[in-house]
């Protein structure tokens, strides 16, 4: 694993995850405001940041931090599939991909003035991607498995 490959893997894979997780905190807020707005010229500027914020920050840096993950599991298959803390970690990457799929569709539900959900529902759901957060780097980082 100490291969200088592998730590600019490595590297590049933590700036993704920076940039994803990034998005997913401030997606959710967007949405916040988007639901408290009550004119047409807010509600049209938080339709466009959210869909630029999705379509040019989430959407990319998911998918580089998921290609980049699979890249390092595929140079040190031993040192990460047969470890419970790993597969942890790779159950809640999955559960936060659904989670960045849930924002697409209140995004969408957003964008076509049919969203029902109110700015404290996304008040809250803007707290779930710290639970993930917080996961996944004791996973990584203590290794507690």
């Amino acid at each position: 694993m100490g291969s200088i490959m592998y730590k600019w893997v490595l590297a590049f894979h933590i700036i993704a995850v920076i940039c994803w997780f990034a998005a997913l905190f401030y997606l959710p807020r967007l949405f916040v405001y988007h639901a408290m707005s009550d004119d047409s010229p807010s509600i049209e500027r938080f339709k466009i940041m959210e869909r630029k914020l999705y379509r040019g920050i989430a959407n990319p840096s998911m998918i580089v931090t998921v290609v980049l993950g699979v890249w390092l599991v595929a140079m040190a298959p031993d040192a990460y599939l047969n470890q419970t803390w790993f597969q942890l970690k790779a159950f809640f990457v999955v559960l936060l991909i659904g989670y960045h799929h849930m924002c697409l569709g209140h995004m969408k539900q957003l964008a076509e003035d049919r969203s029902e959900k109110s700015h404290i529902y996304f008040r809250v759901f803007n707290e779930v991607p710290v639970l993930f957060l917080v996961a996944i780097v004791i996973l990584v980082v203590v290794q507690p498995f």
